[in-house]
């Protein structure tokens, strides 16, 4: 139930990006096109997240409670990127265009159906979908006012900018100002519930997490972007593409489970 919850958490987002098509036209739905880094990129992605324990925002969530062996993940995201940067593996996915009152109301009947379903469920699971979509709706408010707004995303437009010595374009203040109200945030909160530990690790765990970053790194690169970017904006946008790439990277973090076990 959880997963699936997950996977439709970003059923709400067209809420607040459908009002910015009505007063500018633009549609800020993007699909694509499958391809196969889409399935790969998932697969490593959700390999590397489940030998992590944990995705991009909740690595960082990790990090805010105290938890230093998260600095070693991210360490693994930037080599990553950096590698690819330097090797510049041609990735450019085909778009898909739909029609964009086809989308926008194939999304409203099944935010319907999924609204008499949820109120169907007993009071529990019924907590757990309202959570999820409230969480989905809140990430599409946040991507109307800045796209790549996910903590990865600054850091590797941040580790481009220094590698190629500024020939990508340094993230602008808005986007630092964005993630440092998302940690402080979740820093307030671990210590207002208490789960504020600074945890410390042995050499063997730190190296486990480095590698888990860079394959995190890789697969957000070949998939265009992680989960989260593919749950709150390619499946709301009923890209092709993003539908692979969630496939994949819930068939790696099972098969990370299996290797794991």
């Amino acid at each position: 139930m959880f997963l699936i919850a997950i996977i439709f958490s970003g059923t709400l987002s067209w809420l607040s990006i459908g009002l910015i098509y009505v007063y500018t036209e633009q549609n800020l739905f993007t699909a694509y096109l499958p391809s196969w880094h889409f399935a790969v990129g998932g697969f490593l992605f959700g390999l590397g997240a489940a030998f992590n324990q944990g995705c991009g925002v909740s690595t960082i969530s990790r990090l805010a409670r105290g938890q230093l062996v998260m600095l070693a993940t991210i360490a693994g995201w930037i080599i990553a990127w950096i590698a690819f940067s330097t090797w510049m593996v041609d990735v450019k996915p085909s778009r898909y265009e739909m029609p964009v009152m086809m989308q926008y109301g194939s999304l409203i009947i099944g935010s319907i159906l999924l609204s008499i379903l949820v109120f169907r469920l007993d009071k529990t699971s019924r907590t757990l979908w309202l959570s999820m979509l409230s969480i989905g709706f809140m990430g599409g408010c946040i991507f109307v006012f800045e796209p790549h707004w996910t903590p990865s995303g600054l850091l590797k437009d941040v580790s481009f900018y220094v590698w190629s010595n500024g020939e990508h374009l340094w993230p602008s203040l808005e986007r630092f100002m964005l993630i440092a109200c998302l940690v402080l945030g979740m820093l307030l909160a671990a210590i207002a519930t208490r789960s504020f530990h600074l945890e410390m690790a042995g050499a063997k765990r730190y190296f486990w997490h480095l590698g888990s970053g860079c394959l995190m790194g890789f697969g957000a690169v070949l998939a265009g972007r992680g989960n989260d970017t593919q749950l709150l904006v390619a499946l709301p946008a009923l890209s092709p593409a993003g539908a692979i790439a969630v496939s994949s990277i819930i068939a790696g973090i099972f098969a990370g489970g299996l290797v794991k076990r």
